[in-house]
């Protein structure tokens, strides 16, 4: 018998066992109940522990802290992977999407030997990938050991079309296009690497003195770009 065939076959047994179940969908209660406070926490823009910045993770979680909208979009993951969780037809959709996560607070967790989360990380690591295996079924063929089976109604190289997609190749143009003005000249300040970089800027700026008051407040004073756009903006009394 092949590996995935006694994979298939230890899987089925799991699936059929009601304890098993019963634990999955604890398992998915509780992975949910540990994103949602944090979650939310991060979407209302407060900080989510007292921790001392002087603390490594206090250190971390001051940093991410000032990174904008990157801070409150953890938590709208946050909270996404939990509700998916919860409902059974989106339950390994939330799965996939707070492995990535949970894993990244477990090895952070784990760098910095936190005492808030250094058991129950591991502990929530370990239940996803229950859940992950619980839904073998739906995720086997990407592992290679299923290749042959999962490639199996698809030509070989030499059977492939050989019409060139005008149309496909036209859309990834204007998508490399798109991202590319939007990105460069969506907003109307950056904060650059360095001091003399983010300068470059004010020559042409509206107001020179408000771009050399942005850059300073960057830094030289070492301000998030949130509150040096606040300036910025109220020294051009907008």
């Amino acid at each position: 018998m092949s590996l995935a065939d006694r994979l298939d076959d230890l899987h089925y047994r799991i699936r059929t066992n009601k304890w098993h179940w019963l634990f999955s969908i604890f398992c998915r209660v509780m992975l949910a109940l540990g994103f949602i406070p944090s979650g939310l926490v991060k979407i209302m823009g407060e900080r989510f522990t007292d921790l001392s910045i002087h603390h490594p993770m206090g250190h971390y979680l001051e940093a991410i802290f000032y990174t904008g909208f990157y801070y409150p979009f953890i938590g709208v993951m946050q909270v996404t992977a939990a509700i998916l969780l919860l409902i059974p037809r989106t339950a390994t959709l939330g799965a996939l999407i707070y492995f990535p996560i949970i894993l990244n607070i477990f090895v952070l967790s784990m760098a910095v030997r936190f005492d808030g989360s250094l058991i129950t990380s591991p502990l929530m690591v370990l239940a996803n990938m229950y859940l992950l295996a619980w839904d073998y079924h739906k995720l086997r063929l990407i592992f290679p050991f299923n290749h042959k089976r999962a490639n199996r109604e698809l030509p070989l190289y030499r059977g492939l079309d050989n019409r060139f997609p005008f149309k496909f190749f036209s859309g990834v143009f204007i998508a490399i296009l798109t991202v590319g003005v939007i990105v460069t000249q969506g907003w109307e300040m950056f904060p650059r690497n360095t001091y003399d970089a983010c300068m470059t800027q004010c020559p042409n700026n509206p107001d020179p003195d408000a771009c050399k008051t942005f850059c300073t407040c960057i830094h030289e004073n070492g301000n998030s770009l949130d509150a040096c756009l606040e300036e910025y903006y109220k020294e051009r009394g907008e």
